[in-house]
């Protein structure tokens, strides 16, 4: 999860390395670094803590040099610490190296080189990587990296660098991303697209057991084995502007402020001119292969997982098709019943998730067609999957999702009308109902933004005063109400948990007393008496009840300390507006607590990791 960046050119090496650290620090911030090669000499800068410490210590000593790699951590092996701070060097300073992923076999790596009279100063994985090129160096750093590479055992992406040959960065990877982007005179390095996209969007996009030989003249591509390799140039649709915060104190709220238009871009292209039919062309399946599906999982993992929770709900009730959710890191590792008459679907919004990705090939080995929805183009999953829906977000950069939550649950949203449409589970007129309130969601998520963001702005102090927080909700208001609750805990620290309102006198009454924080999803019409009966429980025992509504119904506003009001969509459709409230909701509170709201503790973006 960490993040990787590598520059060579003609300009000043250590200011687009700090750029592309900044672009990248949703990745990690326990510490970061950079190293710049100048005549004939290495020179590293890092230190613990946030990138801005680095910037400091950058601006004292002033390194000099046109080729670089730098480095920001999420913690694995070792404590956040400027000597486990990324890049490390073997005992000479000559061989300089940033690593993103797991060494596994490390140990036994570190115990022969100590035993041959390494010395090792961190307590990192990655420096043994340093210390074996160092070891095995024969005047050909190429060849050197693939002997290296060859005794490593785990998930990897890392770059090298040595004064032995001051022109040239090689990058490996192996289950963890990298790119390597393509400018005029200078090339770049980077785990991900919006650490260089102010530079270039023309990137290669590296595979599994691939590696790039760069240099100022060009980029040699090859597998680690030696065989050379020819790939097409990826060219990145992402504006530059969509990774800068436009004014916006936070990424998160600039993303929250987003939606409508990321919605949109979910949507364009997908519906039919006369708006009659859902159209996915990257989605090739037949009536026949539907039907012939006699089950459906859907695996993720964190908020990806929670969309799954909620297409759950949506597939089963417009397709007629049983659906299973589960959690990539459990799916992986039990023995699920899938088979070639298993469809499943994977999401992960950066498409690089590491139990995910495993998900697919576990699914895949046993014959099961594999759909992803992902939001970066280009990336793992996509490539691997059999087929995939783009969500069309675009970049997001707090920790927190919002966005690609959002975009995610409109893809399912189309997905499921698409497969009831292509299996006749609904009626055209439903079908065509459900369209036109589709349409119609992007204006609507527009209007709760407008008309909620300050009343949570107002009364986010009551609920930083708590420690506890609690969610509850039936069917689809359930689903949403997980995510609210993950929203709340990672961004506020404050104590949340969701449960369904019905399990509520099993056990999660005894939590509720004076005054506590309850959000009682209550959109679903279907249940609407049993979600107020749940309403009044724990109002009955003291609870503060700030509640999600379709409409201000009298019996509903008299139970509630809060009222939110949802603009009337169809049932099935709420989703979708009922989370925005709650991402404004965690937003707000962890804005009044103080916060690192973009980027809160112990947490990164993408999960590249087990």
């Amino acid at each position: 999860m960490c993040g990787i960046v590598g520059y060579i050119g003609d300009k000043k090496a250590s200011s687009i390395l700090i750029d592309g650290l900044n672009k990248l620090e949703y990745r990690g911030y326990d510490s970061a670094g950079i190293a710049l090669c100048h005549q004939d000499q290495v020179e590293v800068c890092k230190q613990v803590g946030k990138l801005n410490n680095l910037e400091e210590l950058v601006d004292e000593k002033k390194p000099q040099g046109r080729m670089g790699i730098g480095h920001t951590r999420w913690a694995t092996h070792g404590k956040p610490s400027t000597p486990n701070s990324h890049p490390h060097t073997g005992c000479e300073d000559e061989f300089v190296v940033v690593h993103n992923g797991i060494i596994e076999n490390y140990l036994s790596l570190k115990e022969e080189l100590l035993s041959q009279g390494h010395n090792f100063s961190s307590e990192t994985d990655t420096e043994a990587l340093a210390h074996l090129l160092e070891e095995n160096y024969e005047g050909d750093l190429e060849k050197t990296v693939r002997r290296v590479t060859a005794k490593l055992e785990g998930s990897y992406a890392f770059v090298v660098m040595t004064v032995n040959e001051p022109d040239k960065l090689i990058a490996v990877r192996k289950d963890s991303p990298l790119i390597i982007g393509i400018g005029d005179g200078e090339y770049f390095v980077a785990s991900d697209i919006p650490a260089i996209l102010s530079h270039t969007d023309e990137v290669y996009i590296l595979d599994d057991g691939e590696m790039g030989v760069v240099t100022k003249d060009g980029v040699d591509l090859s597998t680690i084995d030696g065989e050379p390799i020819n790939k097409d140039i990826f060219t990145v649709d992402w504006d530059p502007g969509m990774a800068e915060k436009a004014g916006y104190d936070h990424f998160m709220i600039k993303e929250i402020h987003e939606q409508p238009e990321s919605l949109r871009r979910a949507i364009s292209g997908r519906l039919s001119i006369d708006n009659q039919q859902v159209i996915l062309e990257e989605l090739d399946l037949s009536p026949e292969e539907l039907k012939g599906y006699e089950r459906i999982y859907i695996v993720a993992c964190g908020t990806a997982y929670h969309s799954g929770l909620v297409a759950k709900y949506l597939i089963e009730d417009l397709v007629k098709i049983s659906v299973e959710v589960d959690i990539a890191s459990e799916f992986r590792y039990r023995d699920p019943l899938v088979s070639e008459d298993t469809l499943v679907i994977v999401v992960s919004q950066s498409g690089e998730t590491a139990d995910t990705l495993a998900a697919v090939r576990e699914a895949q080995d046993k014959g099961a067609r594999v759909l992803a929805i992902s939001n970066v183009v280009g990336s793992t999953i996509p490539r691997e999957a059999d087929d995939v829906i783009y969500i069309h977000a675009g970049p997001e950069i707090a920790v927190a999702s919002t966005k690609a939550y959002i975009n995610m649950l409109m893809v399912f949203y189309l997905l499921s009308i698409h497969l009831a449409q292509i299996k006749e589970s609904i009626s055209q007129e439903k079908a065509t109902d459900l369209i036109a309130s589709l349409k119609n969601i992007p204006n609507q998520v527009a209007q709760i933004i407008k008309d909620s963001e300050k009343v949570f702005e107002e009364f986010a102090s009551e609920y930083a005063k708590h420690e506890n927080a609690f969610f509850i909700g039936r069917g689809l208001d359930y689903a949403v109400a997980l995510e609210g609750a993950l929203k709340l805990k990672e961004i506020s620290y404050l104590h949340a948990e969701s449960y369904p309102a019905g399990e509520l006198k099993h056990g999660t009454l005894a939590l509720i007393e004076d005054n506590v924080p309850v959000v009682a999803l209550a959109t679903q019409k279907s249940v609407l008496d049993k979600t107020l009966s749940n309403i009044q429980e724990v109002q009955a025992r003291g609870a503060s009840v700030t509640g999600v509504v379709l409409n201000k119904k009298e019996e509903v506003v008299d139970a509630l300390d809060h009222v939110i009001e949802i603009p009337e969509t169809e049932e099935v459709l709420t989703s979708i507006l009922t989370v925005v409230p709650l991402q404004l909701l965690a937003y707000y509170v962890a804005v009044e607590k103080g916060c690192d709201v973009d980027q809160p503790r112990n947490l990164a973006k993408s999960v590249t990791v087990e």
